[in-house]
């Protein structure tokens, strides 16, 4: 059974930086494109970033330029670097692994990571 956990949330100030991994286990990680996402309190869960088996990225626009999604395959982890942190980038972050495999599709949410920046 696969299990992806985040992992580097925290307190920062405005203007600061944090780095957020992403550890899977019981999955063959570099079949999987990871995906970031965010949930503030009142607010719809928002994708941020993603990256592909080839490693391809994409960013959402509230955090591009800020944020860096990465991926380490060798040790089944991703990353999302965020800099520049705002007040309004307080939220759960959250890391998700899927991989199509028609007729199936594998899932994995990890359980979240708190960030909270001061301003």
């Amino acid at each position: 059974q696969g299990h992806v956990q985040e992992s580097g949330g925290g307190l920062v100030q405005a203007g600061g930086s944090l780095r957020l991994s992403c550890a899977a286990s019981g999955i063959i990680f570099s079949r999987y494109t990871v995906g970031w996402h965010r949930q503030a309190p009142g607010e719809q869960r928002e994708l941020l970033a993603l990256i592909t088996t080839d490693h391809s990225t994409n960013y959402a626009d509230s955090v591009k330029g800020r944020f860096t999604i990465s991926r380490d395959n060798a040790k089944n982890t991703a990353y999302l670097q965020m800099n520049s942190l705002k007040p309004e980038d307080t939220a759960v972050y959250y890391c998700a692994a899927n991989w199509v495999d028609p007729p199936r599709t594998y899932d994995y949410w990890g359980q979240g990571t708190q960030v909270t920046v001061s301003s």
